[in-house]
């Protein structure tokens, strides 16, 4: 570097400098900017945060890029819109977070010692309530998309304990759970008993889930996915209307699609 030369500035300050420019002139020049507070961007940062998982499950690297982009800007309007209520502003969010983060690592910021992933979990629950939070649960939003919320409940529960003592015992519950659902279908159960057995069921497959390390958010998306591109194949491939074929006809085409998705995955290897 040549004498009173100034060192270059670590490009990632230079662009979140930049972005937050921007968003300062949008908030005072831009009639839709200026219009916005947090209830308005409320469900345009829940699809975007949607667009984001859709990337991620296709791995669409680029796609995963442009959206942690669009997620970063809400992060600075919000921050923005709170620094005018005189809430908080974009330093002491980070700032905040900075602080959490090292006060519950203290196996990495203090003396503490862990052996593994669990007791990493298992003390980031405990300073939790140590900080005051009532309850392990009290970080599971209630908004939370039901099959997301029924895992992340069952995790933080196991960090205090709350555990089946191993996998058999786990799907014992699963067949008594679906024992249960068709003796209230065959009885024809009400409405309301049908639907709470059938959630039974479906809880207790997401604690197999769990302990067979399968996110079954993601292996659901990825059924719907399957059933999407193949549906559309029998659509496609249809020589008449569907409304017009039978079910052995439209099977053949499913088996179709099933035969060109096990090709193509076969060619790609």
């Amino acid at each position: 570097m040549k004498e009173n030369e100034l060192p270059a500035k670590d490009p990632r300050l230079v662009a979140f400098e930049r972005l937050l420019t921007i968003m300062n002139e949008l908030r005072e020049q831009c009639p839709w900017d200026r219009k916005q507070d947090i209830h308005s961007l409320r469900n345009l940062t829940i699809e975007e945060t949607y667009e984001l998982a859709d990337a991620i499950l296709k791995e669409d690297w680029k796609g995963i890029g442009e959206e942690l982009g669009d997620l970063m800007l809400h992060i600075v309007f919000y921050a923005k819109i709170g620094s005018e209520q005189d809430q908080f502003d974009i330093t002491s969010v980070l700032t905040d977070v900075c602080d959490k983060l090292v006060r519950r690592h203290p196996h990495i910021y203090g003396d503490i010692r862990v052996s593994g992933e669990e007791e990493v979990k298992q003390n980031w629950e405990s300073i939790k309530k140590r900080e005051g939070k009532k309850s392990v649960l009290s970080g599971v939003p209630d908004s939370m998309p039901a099959l997301i919320k029924a895992y992340r409940m069952q995790d933080k529960t196991k960090q205090v304990g709350f555990e089946w003592e191993n996998e058999h015992q786990v799907w014992e519950k699963v067949e008594e759970e679906l024992a249960e659902f068709k003796e209230a279908a065959m009885a024809n159960a009400d409405h309301a008993e049908l639907e709470d057995e059938f959630g039974d069921i479906l809880f207790s497959l997401v604690n197999f889930a769990r302990y067979k390390q399968i996110d079954p958010e993601t292996a659901l998306e990825r059924v719907n996915q399957k059933f999407k591109r193949r549906f559309e194949y029998i659509e496609s491939a249809a020589p008449k209307d569907l409304k017009e074929m039978t079910l052995e006809e439209m099977d053949a085409l499913w088996n179709e699609a099933k035969m060109l998705e096990k090709k193509k995955k076969s060619e790609s290897s």
